[in-house]
């Protein structure tokens, strides 16, 4: 039996089965080709931001700039294009694009949904349908061969309906559930990724706003510019500043006794 004889016999309900499962192939086709690339290229992303981020925050940024067409990489540029945030408005900034990017990772999901939930019911109603054919065909006074191949194209209508319905759902209920499995393996990669790029920056605040720094030097290197403040240069201020403390009380001439004398 092939497939035109199949929608022959399956009954009207076949149709909306069609639609139904060329709908759903072309979602779980468009799914499988974005989480492909996205899989191939994500962890070597996060570890070049994270390795860079340890020395030079502004090539840090710059490189997660260029992966934006990433969900990785706009989600780590996302704390990383802020001026000088403070850790809180950087952990804020990480959890927002992170609800962003895995909600647009559910597109399609709610095609796969109505497909896995309709599916079954089309095919029960393909069913009922055959069903009522059957008995409107059936006649208790005659057991001839053609009343007989009338209840039989019936029952068959039924059955069809009914087995090509089950195959759409499961056939859709299968992918969708490994699509929801990359997505959690999704969330975890996210929250790995920006707890290690927010406790980098907890380490590195600190030090880039260190006392002491004149509003000139804020203004001009921004902590994520191109020719931002490294923990050397920052290091080297503070020693510079220890070496200027004034003295303490006592070292100097009295000034009374000096001018009474």
């Amino acid at each position: 039996m092939n497939i035109q004889e199949l929608f022959q016999k399956g009954g009207p309900a076949m149709w909306p089965l069609l639609v139904l499962s060329i709908v759903s192939v072309s979602t779980i086709i468009e799914r499988l080709w974005f989480w492909a690339s996205l899989l191939s290229k994500e962890k070597q992303i996060v570890n070049r931001i994270l390795d860079v981020a340890r020395s030079d925050w502004g090539a840090a940024s710059e490189i997660a700039r260029q992966a934006n067409r990433q969900p990785i990489g706009r989600f780590l540029s996302a704390p990383l294009r802020l001026y000088n945030p403070e850790p809180d408005l950087f952990r804020l900034a990480l959890e927002a694009a992170a609800d962003e990017e895995l909600a647009s990772m559910r597109r399609g999901d709610k095609i796969l949904e109505a497909t896995i939930a309709l599916a079954p019911l089309l095919g029960l109603l393909g069913t009922v349908l055959g069903l009522m054919n059957s008995i409107q065909k059936a006649n208790p006074g005659d057991i001839s061969a053609e009343a007989t191949k009338g209840v039989t194209l019936g029952i068959s209508e039924a059955l069809i309906t009914t087995a090509s319905g089950m195959v759409v759902a499961i056939f859709t209920l299968v992918f969708y559930r490994i699509f929801q499995a990359f997505l959690f393996n999704q969330a975890k990669i996210f929250r790995k990724a920006g707890n290690e790029l927010e406790l980098l920056y907890r380490q590195y605040w600190p030090t880039a706003n260190a006392k002491g720094r004149s509003p000139d030097t804020d203004r001009n290197n921004s902590s994520f510019g191109s020719d931002g403040l490294n923990r050397r240069s920052l290091n080297s201020q503070e020693s510079g500043e220890r070496l200027r403390e004034p003295k303490l009380k006592g070292s100097e001439p009295d000034v009374d006794s000096t001018s009474n004398n």
